[in-house]
């Protein structure tokens, strides 16, 4: 079960073009003058089952995808098949979180991470009033970064991926 606080079709400030957003429930960053406090809680909101999240989002067939929040990355382990099927789907996925790329590489999670590898465009960093920026394409504050997931990054990310699966065995 996915927790997801609102589901937004047709936004264009998400990320480019036509995007359904799943506003996903859940955020441990607890930003000053975040746009959707209630969001923070993971109890919050309303429970999905992957099945449902994906027919909500076939809804609109020619709308990409953004995961944002609250952070998806809090509930990575239940995003990661949902963003299975959407790129399935072949659709581009956005996702945004308050950790910098440097933190998820950082905090190797490997849940995260697999959702991270399936994202075409990560807007990470928290929202900072003080940076606030409204001219800003589909970010609220100047240090919040729209980073395309090109091979370099998709490398180091698999090789931590496949590190951390070592670990386990």
């Amino acid at each position: 079960m996915v927790k997801v606080m609102s589901i937004k079709y047709d936004s264009i400030v998400d990320g480019e073009g036509l995007r359904t957003v799943i506003f996903t429930a859940g955020c441990p960053h607890f930003c000053q003058g975040c746009h959707n406090p209630l969001s923070w809680n993971i109890n919050n909101g309303y429970s999905y089952t992957e099945a449902e999240l994906v027919d909500a989002i076939c809804k609109s067939s020619y709308n990409d995808v953004t995961f944002s929040g609250g952070d998806p990355l809090y509930q990575a382990r239940e995003l990661v098949p949902i963003a299975r099927r959407v790129k399935e789907m072949g659709k581009n996925l956005w996702i945004y979180t308050g950790y910098t790329m440097e933190q998820i590489i950082d905090r190797s999670n490997i849940e995260e991470i697999e959702l991270i590898l399936l994202a075409d465009v990560i807007v990470d960093g928290p929202f900072i009033e003080e940076e606030k920026d409204l001219s800003l394409p589909f970010r609220g504050s100047k240090n919040q970064r729209i980073i395309e997931m090109n091979g370099e990054i998709r490398d180091k990310l698999k090789h931590i991926t496949e590190n951390l699966q070592y670990q386990l065995i």
